[in-house]
C-alpha cells in the first residue's frame, strides 16, 4: 500500500478480525430469539448483523419495540457470558505474532470493536494483547457506532497521527466505512464474517486472507 506518509497507526476491529467469535456470537443470538419466543433467523441472517451495536442486530433483524430490543441485549448478554468459557474464542492465525512484530517495529495499534467493554477487556487479557494494544475504545465509549468514524476519529485525537499515517482493518463493511469515512485507508479481512464482495462494495483498499499479511502492505 502506498502512501506519501509512512504507517505508523493500526486500528483493529475485534470480532472476526482478531478473535474468532462467529460460532459463540450466532449460537447466543438464536438462543436469545428463541427464549424471548421471537421469530426465528438463520445462521446466515445472524452473521451479517455481526460487527453492529448489540441492539442493533436484533432491531435489524426482527420488528420489535424499543423494549424488546433492550431485553435481547440483556437476554444476549446473560447467554454469552454462561456460554464463553476460557478457550472458546480462539484467535486467528498469526494475528498474535504479526501484532506483537507491528509493535516492535514501532507501530502503535489500538482496537475499536462494537463489543461491549467487559467482555471486550476480558478476551484482550485472555489473548495477551494487553501489552500490544495502546487503546481500546468499545461500544461503551462511543456515541455514534459504526460506521461513523467517530471510534477512529477518537482513536486518532487521542495517538496524535493523521489519516494519512493510518489503516483500518476489519472483517464487515462497517469497518471499511467507518475507515473510510474517517480519511484513512482501510483492509478487508476476507477470513472473517464479511463476505469479499461486500468488503468490495464497501471500498477496501485492500483486502487479505491472511492477517500476517500486513507486514507487506505496511512494509516490514
Amino acid at each position: 500500500m502506498q502512501s506519501k506518509k509512512p504507517i505508523r497507526l493500526v486500528v483493529l476491529d475485534f470480532d472476526g478480525t482478531i478473535g474468532d467469535t462467529q460460532q459463540l456470537i450466532i449460537s447466543t443470538m438464536q438462543k436469545t430469539i428463541e427464549h424471548l419466543h421471537l421469530p426465528p433467523r438463520t445462521a446466515e441472517q445472524c452473521k451479517k448483523m455481526i460487527g453492529l451495536p448489540l441492539k442493533q442486530t436484533f432491531t435489524n433483524m426482527i420488528a420489535m419495540s424499543d423494549e424488546m430490543g433492550d431485553k435481547c441485549v440483556t437476554t444476549y448478554r446473560r447467554i454469552f457470558d454462561e456460554n464463553n468459557s476460557p478457550g472458546t474464542v480462539p484467535v486467528f492465525p498469526h494475528v498474535l505474532e504479526t501484532i506483537k512484530t507491528l509493535k516492535e517495529n514501532g507501530l502503535t495499534i489500538t482496537i475499536a470493536s462494537s463489543r461491549s467493554t467487559p467482555s471486550l477487556m476480558q478476551f484482550i487479557h485472555d489473548m495477551h494483547l494487553g501489552e500490544e494494544v495502546s487503546l481500546v475504545l468499545s461500544c461503551d465509549n462511543i456515541t455514534h457506532p459504526k460506521p461513523h468514524p467517530e471510534a477512529v476519529v477518537k482513536t486518532l485525537q487521542h495517538t496524535g497521527f493523521t489519516p494519512e499515517e493510518t489503516i483500518v482493518v476489519g472483517d464487515a463493511p462497517y469497518d471499511i466505512l467507518m475507515g473510510r469515512n474517517a480519511g484513512c485507508r482501510t483492509v478487508g479481512v476476507s477470513y472473517g464474517n464479511g463476505s469479499v464482495e461486500e468488503l468490495k462494495a464497501a471500498g477496501a483498499d485492500i483486502i487479505i486472507d491472511d492477517f500476517a499479511h500486513l507486514l507487506d502492505i505496511i512494509q516490514i
